[in-house]
This record gives structure tokens, C-alpha cells and sequence, in this order.
């Protein structure tokens, strides 16, 4: 055992992780472009661009000089009626590349910040317009992070048992598969015509904590408009499905629905540093103007709008402007559809998927399904022990790398991965 992970031992409490089973945690001590390096010098293929975030590859030489240059001119300052040059610069090369209706951006800290903003927001605007709305409308599966608003939006009984006595209400769509579309539809016309839902929360096309499950656009924009029918605000967490994990550099891109607020966090600034964005419209930004205190959006987070953060997320964007990051987004879409060709000939293989960067599919065992699946710690040890980390949902097996990553390193993550789907058919 190696003297960082004895260290780690003694005070360290990782995220979503079973300590009592999950056995010596990886100590990565250096990175670069793809590869992670332990303290042996040992490298592995970041395959979900550690947590799905590092879109461009770690140690960017772009992303260091912006910190760099932004830290020599200011680090942190309040954002309570402050602001600073790259602040207002992220926000108007995001809301320009958006649809036009979408304009004020309200900066918080990561993903869960931005569905609980976005949560808040439109509470309290039912709330300015002295009406009574106490529901939120989302599909089952669904996964907006780990604060107690965002958990009141999830999947019950999945993460959250322990919590649920203490969450708001929430209903709750089936996931719409193509055979169940119409009927959903037709009960999300039933409900929202109570006039009792202040807002729908979803994930764009594909949910990610739930097993990287895909629907259609056109179900996503029929939903919409009933929701619009009703008044009802449409949320569409973009925390995953941003900065061209789909194929897009939005997931909305692909609809011709849009909604009321979306939510940023994750590729936002390249996996370097933390922030998240609710961004929303003048209709519902002008609904908290009043000569009353109280009516404003009273809530903040003490590194909100961090300067370094800012300067990292338009040194990000400088990139997605860069036709080299769209050719390597369109590269990587294709080796996912050849990969997929060679995969789902292996007979464990089931739903094998595809969507943008996103390559999934589920293990067909007789183990325990779904995210609590044994295989998952199984597919990460024999991933690990071969150069590749992977972190499975439970059975189902994905990979969403840096676009950086090399035919080599691609080509490899799918050897492995055949080989562990192998090794269990013996």
C-alpha cells in the first residue's frame, strides 16, 4: 500500500463511495491529456473524463495560462452588486450562442447549485405573482444532484431513501420509452392542467446518473408544449448534456422546443474548476423587481461568479470555437458507432446505445440489476488493473472521454472492455 492511500485512509470520506467494500482508492498524483498517472507512475485512460467534466483534456496548456493571467489580476471579489470583466464576458458569449429569449445568467458553485437556483427561482416566482404552485413535474430516473431540492427532483428510493421524509413534492413521468410516449403525454396534459405545477425539470434527451437512458426529441418537445400550454416552466438540465456530449454543444440545439431556464455546470469550464449556471429569461428576471427587499432572489454562495472559474470557462469556450474541438467531437461520435458494431456482438452485451460522445450499454447478468449492481465494482477493478478507469452505473457500462483522446487510447478502452465482458461469459 502506498504511503498516500495509508494518509487517505485515516481522513479522508470519498463521494459515493461504500468504504466498508470499495477496497484502495486510486491515488493519482499527475494527469495530462487523457492519462492519469498514480504515485507508481503508472498511466489510465480517463474514459469519463473524471465525472464526465474534463472535455478538453487534462492540464490544457489554454486553461493554465488563463488562471495564470487571471490570478496576477484578481482572484476573488463579492458578487452581491459587484462585478468584473470576465464575469460579464461569460455571460454574454453564453447567452449569445443561446436562444435569444434566454438572457440573465445567475452564477452558483456546481451542478447541484444550478438545479436548486433554478428550483428556487421558480418558486419564487409563483410566489412575486401571488400564485400558489407547490409542484414540480420530472421523469422517473431523474438525477439534478445532491442538495435537498435537487434530491426532491430525483429518483426516490435510489440515493436518497434516508432523506426523502424531508423532501418537497414532487410527481413523477415513467421514463418514455417510444411505446409509452403517448400515454405519458396524455397524463402530463391531465396534470399540468391543475394548474398546480410551478415547474417541469429535465435532463435533454439522455439521463445520466440513471444508466445513460435515451428518449426521444420529439416526446421532449411535445412535452414541452403542453407544459407551455399550462404556463408552466420548462428546466433542462444541461449539467451533463452541455458543451458537446451530445453531439451539439447543447442538448437543446437538437429541439425545437426551448426552455425557460437551463442549468451549466461540468464541461463549463473544461472539469478545472467549480462553477454552475442557471440561466433564464427577462419574463421570469423581471418578476423579482420590486422596491421590496424580499422580492429580489436572495440567495448566493460565498464564491459566486469567482473570477478564476469565469477566466477558465471563456478560455473553455475559446476552445469550443476552435473547429478542431468539433472535428475530434465528430471523430469520437464515429468511433463510438464502430465501437458499438464490435460490442454488440458479444452475447452479454444488451441496449447498446449511442448518443454523441456517449457510448452505453447494459451487462446482461444474473446479478442484482441497476445501480447497485455488483458488476460495476467488478468492470472498475479489472478496468483498473488495465489502464483504463472506468465507473460504471452499476451493470450498465459507458464511456464519455476527453475529446483529446487518441485512436490508440480509444481503441484500447474498448479492448478492455471486451475483455472484462468476456472474461464473465467463461
Amino acid at each position: 500500500m502506498s504511503e498516500w492511500v495509508e494518509r487517505d485512509r485515516i481522513n479522508v470520506w470519498h463521494p459515493f463511495s461504500q468504504h466498508a467494500t470499495a477496497g484502495d482508492p486510486l491515488p493519482v498524483v499527475r494527469a495530462e491529456g487523457t492519462l492519469l498517472y498514480d504515485d507508481q507512475g503508472k498511466s489510465y485512460i480517463d474514459a469519463n473524463s473524471s465525472w464526465w467534466v474534463n472535455v478538453h483534456g487534462h492540464g490544457h496548456p489554454a486553461i493554465g495560462k488563463a488562471i495564470r493571467k487571471q490570478f496576477d489580476q484578481l482572484d476573488h471579489v463579492i458578487f452581491a452588486n459587484v462585478t468584473h470583466p470576465q464575469a460579464i464576458e461569460l455571460a454574454e458569449r453564453l447567452t449569445a450562442k443561446l436562444p435569444e429569449h434566454l438572457t440573465k445568467v445567475f452564477f452558483s458553485d456546481n451542478g447541484s447549485t444550478a438545479a436548486e437556483v433554478a428550483l428556487k427561482m421558480c418558486f419564487q416566482y409563483w410566489y412575486n405573482k401571488d400564485e400558489e404552485r407547490p409542484l414540480v413535474m420530472t421523469l422517473e430516473g431523474a438525477y439534478h444532484g445532491d442538495t435537498f431540492g435537487a434530491m426532491s427532483v430525483g429518483e426516490r428510493d435510489r440515493f436518497n431513501k434516508p432523506f426523502e421524509p424531508y423532501f418537497f413534492e414532487a410527481e413523477y413521468l415513467e421514463f418514455p420509452t417510444i411505446e409509452k410516449e403517448k400515454a405519458l403525454l396524455t397524463k402530463a396534459e391531465e396534470r399540468f392542467a391543475s394548474g398546480q405545477f410551478a415547474a417541469l425539470i429535465v435532463e435533454p434527451i439522455i439521463q445520466g446518473a440513471s444508466g445513460m437512458r435515451i428518449y426521444s426529441v420529439s416526446f421532449l418537445d411535445a412535452l414541452v408544449k403542453i407544459a407551455r400550454k399550462y404556463d408552466v416552466l420548462v428546466i433542462f438540465d444541461e449539467v451533463m448534456t452541455g458543451f458537446g456530449r451530445t453531439g451539439t454543444l447543447f442538448a437543446m440545439d437538437q429541439c425545437a422546443e426551448k426552455p425557460d431556464l437551463i442549468l451549466l455546470s461540468k464541461g463549463l469550464t473544461a472539469g478545472v474548476l467549480p462553477m454552475g449556471l442557471t440561466i433564464t429569461t427577462n419574463a421570469i428576471f423581471n418578476t423579482f423587481l420590486s422596491e421590496k427587499t424580499e422580492r429580489g432572489f436572495l440567495h448566493g454562495h460565498s464564491y459566486t461568479g469567482n473570477p478564476l472559474a469565469c477566466a477558465v470557462a471563456n478560455a473553455s469556450l475559446d476552445l469550443f470555437e476552435d473547429q478542431i474541438t468539433w472535428d475530434r467531437i465528430k471523430q469520437l461520435k464515429h468511433w463510438n458507432t464502430e465501437a458499438s458494431e464490435q460490442l454488440e456482438k458479444i452475447p452479454n452485451v444488451v441496449n447498446l446505445r449511442v448518443c454523441g460522445t456517449i457510448l452505453a450499454f447494459e451487462v446482461n447478468t444474473s446479478d442484482r440489476v441497476g445501480y447497485f449492481s455488483g458488476i460495476r465494482n467488478e468492470a472498475y477493478r479489472f478496468a483498473l488493473k488495465n489502464g483504463v478507469l472506468l465507473r460504471p452505473l452499476g451493470n450498465t457500462i459507458f464511456i464519455n472521454p476527453p475529446y483529446c483522446i487518441t485512436k490508440e487510447e480509444y481503441d484500447h478502452v474498448i479492448k478492455v472492455i471486451s475483455a472484462f465482458l468476456q472474461s464473465l461469459l467463461k
